[in-house]
């Protein structure tokens, strides 16, 4: 996962994902604009391995993270991955997918369950847990997380995600997440502390 190399970065080119656009209005009578990018709404998944009080997380390399994490100084040509090692851009994050197909939510879940962790779950197991706004400076889209509980017999694949997609699945007991989420620094996005707290108020006796 964490082999990268050859990183280079360009200004934006054509992006299937990504639409951005400037907003102009006035608020309180003084004129303004707004840079913002168009993007997909978004479900997310917090799985819990009952059988072994488990929960089920997903790794990956995020560029945007990665990015972040690099000087403004530093990232034009190409970027020194042994200055800057891939692993600045590895996050733990819940089980996730755009929506992107014409779906309801649970099925796209159910789905994004499927390829990325390798669960067979029926759509009643999921519990929605809210819907929220993400990255409201740029995007103000919409992702919604559901809840659903796994045993060992669901699990029908290693999971990993499909086409060039690179995920590694990982399960934490609740200690472990406990002791991750107070780091200082937590190399994850909202929503998953979002999920962790909900379920650690919710579902921890």
């Amino acid at each position: 996962m964490n082999k990268v190399k050859d990183v280079v970065i360009k200004p934006l080119e054509k992006s299937i994902y990504l639409k951005p656009h400037t907003m102009h209005f006035t608020q309180n009578g003084l004129k303004r604009t707004w840079d913002l990018l168009e993007v997909h709404d978004s479900v997310a998944i917090l799985l819990h391995n009952t059988q072994r009080n488990t929960l089920v997380f997903v790794k990956q390399f995020r560029p945007p993270v990665y990015f972040g994490s690099i000087p403004e100084e530093d990232r034009s040509n190409e970027i020194d991955t042994d200055k800057y090692p891939p692993e600045l851009g590895i996050t733990l994050e819940m089980c996730a997918g755009l929506v992107d197909k014409d779906a309801s939510l649970p099925q796209i879940a159910k789905e994004e369950v499927l390829e990325e962790c390798g669960y067979e779950v029926p759509v009643s197991s999921l519990i929605k847990i809210g819907s929220y706004r993400s990255g409201v400076g740029t995007l103000g889209s919409l992702q919604t997380t559901y809840y659903c509980e796994v045993s060992d017999e669901m699990k029908v694949s290693q999971g990993g995600g499909v086409g060039d997609e690179i995920i590694e699945v990982v399960e934490m007991t609740v200690p472990e997440v406990q002791k991750y989420v107070e780091q200082d620094k937590v190399p994850s996005p909202p929503s998953f502390l979002f999920a962790v707290y909900w379920f650690l108020y919710n579902k921890v006796k």
